[in-house]
């Protein structure tokens, strides 16, 4: 097929080319970058947490009249969730991973530091926290039962400086160590939270921050040997089989309300609904995303069809001039599908500029990732197909046209 008689036709019709050639640009540019978005979400959402999530169930409570004694009155609910059938272990927890609501940190590595090493990390207070929720272990041990200290014994130590009652240890994740210490043992490393030097005792694969937005900082977690006690910001976590969990889950409740009927249970949940729950902005972000690639391909199928339509139209005496002159429905079908396709090339090629433009003012404004080059030719590949596809219905009408019909055309 020679291009120099469609170029000429083109030049003829530069308006209504250009406007064409700009909506498949501009279809390319937001295409590639809304597939980025969603892919990164759908990533996002697959996110690892470290524990063994269809293992856990939460409890939360609310006390009508607060107890006097927050930490005895955890310890005598723990001993009663022990009893339950099928609980193989429990912890009170001041936070979920994906949990949303947060404890965290900033870490540093000399206490005379002026910023510090990490903004922020997820602490994690508790006993038995590690183990209930089946962190796995890399190095070193778990927190042992008598290194944990009640809070406001540890806030009285801190605000006295008692180094004889405060001895603090953690545990830390793979994933922060690297990044403190890279290449290096983090066991018996020191890191500082606040003014207070904490010793690494143990390291963990992983174990994902409650507020877990940000992959970079994701996996910046510790647990401290601190007590909470019991309170309307803590709540219960239960390791049971996950075939068991929702009578472990309801038999758990039955065994709280029967120890103080005047509480209230605020939360009784799967971590499973945990995990979905925090993830709902991002599926209905990718859900809006398909939604809006869905409806710019169709509109740009349409622009094509109807542009090839009006130029079929337009067309029907050159066409039977052609035909007339020997061009089969083949020469006829070709000669649509080459320039709908050299029209897609441009769009493209201007599309692929404009997707690079919007995704660095992405990144410079919204944090997103860099928008990979494979994505590029997975857009262009996706337009040229639905270009030739949408092209294809004017084209064999107009392939259809007899000869003399077309001649008599006026």
């Amino acid at each position: 097929m020679e291009l120099r008689p469609i170029l000429s036709t083109l030049r003829r019709h530069k308006t209504t080319a250009w406007l064409l050639i700009l909506e498949i640009a501009l279809t390319c540019a937001i295409v590639c970058n809304a597939v980025f978005m969603i892919n990164h979400r759908l990533q996002h959402m697959h996110m690892s947490t470290g524990i063994d999530e269809h293992a856990l169930v939460q409890i939360q409570l609310a006390e009508v009249t607060p107890s006097p004694d927050i930490y005895a009155r955890a310890r005598e609910d723990l001993a009663v969730l022990r009893q339950v059938p099928g609980v193989q272990a429990v912890a009170l927890v001041n936070q979920l991973p994906l949990g949303g609501s947060s404890s965290n940190a900033s870490i540093k590595l000399d206490p005379e530091q002026r910023q510090p090493t990490l903004a922020s990390v997820g602490t994690y207070f508790g006993e038995n926290l590690a183990q209930t929720m089946g962190v796995r272990l890399l190095t070193g041990r778990h927190l042992r039962p008598d290194e944990v200290l009640d809070a406001d014994l540890v806030m009285k130590a801190l605000a006295t400086g008692d180094k004889e009652v405060l001895a603090p240890v953690t545990v830390i994740t793979q994933a922060m160590a690297q990044r403190l210490w890279p290449g290096a043992d983090a066991l018996g490393k020191t890191v500082y939270v606040g003014p207070v030097g904490v010793r690494v005792v143990g390291v963990v694969a992983d174990l994902a921050r409650a507020n877990a937005y940000d992959d970079a900082t994701a996996h910046y977690s510790m647990i401290l040997p601190v007590f909470m006690g019991a309170g309307k910001d803590q709540s219960y976590l239960i390791r049971t089989r996950p075939q068991d969990r929702q009578a472990v889950l309801k038999a758990a409740v039955a065994a709280l309300k029967q120890a103080d009927p005047k509480r209230v249970v605020t939360e009784q949940r799967t971590y499973d609904e945990v995990r979905h729950k925090f993830f709902e902005n991002d599926r209905a972000m990718a859900g809006i995303l398909v939604g809006a690639i869905a409806a710019l391909l169709i509109v740009t199928a349409l622009g094509i069809v109807g542009l090839a339509s009006f130029w079929v139209a337009q067309r029907r005496r050159t066409i039977g001039v052609r035909r007339a002159l020997g061009a089969t429905r083949r020469n006829i079908l070709n000669y649509f599908q080459t320039e709908n396709f050299l029209l897609a090339t441009i769009g493209i090629a201007l599309g692929m500029a404009l997707a690079y433009a919007i995704n660095l003012f992405l990144m410079l404004h919204y944090e997103l990732p860099r928008l990979p080059a494979i994505y590029f030719p997975v857009g262009a590949i996706a337009l040229w197909l639905i270009g030739q596809l949408a092209v294809l219905g004017p084209a064999l009408r107009a392939a259809a046209v007899p000869p003399v019909v077309a001649t008599r055309s006026v």
